[in-house]
């Protein structure tokens, strides 16, 4: 699968849990990480869990396997490795903590909006 097909996967498996306020942005030529960080948000640990949970799964039914699940349990901030793309779910007071948006913020955001329910 290439880089924006895993992308949209990502992004429409976060935005059919619910995921609030989804972005991703571009980090090629930015971090050495990955080549896309994908940053979204849930209201509860529950929610934030069934996130990251419908993005491991969607991406493992495409062939991609999860190189890393990170926080899974403090349902605070999962970190959801697929290689060449990082998912960020937080719980919405954590992602106004770390603010990622603000420290990447020479990173352009990616047009995401075509699996995005409106």
């Amino acid at each position: 699968m290439d880089e924006r097909n895993l992308l949209l996967t990502a992004v429409k498996a976060a935005d059919d849990k619910r995921a609030e306020n989804i972005v991703a942005l571009n980090m090629k030529g930015i971090s050495l990480v990955s080549d896309y960080f994908v940053i979204c948000h849930g209201n509860s640990d529950k929610q934030v869990q069934a996130i990251a949970s419908e993005i491991k799964d969607k991406c493992e039914e495409m062939g991609v396997p999860v190189k890393r699940l990170e926080g899974f349990q403090e349902a605070k901030w999962i970190l959801v490795d697929l290689g060449d793309i990082v998912v960020h779910v937080f719980h919405r007071d954590e992602r106004t903590y770390y603010n990622l948006e603000r420290l990447w913020g020479d990173a352009p955001a990616e047009n995401i909006q075509s699996v995005i329910e409106q």
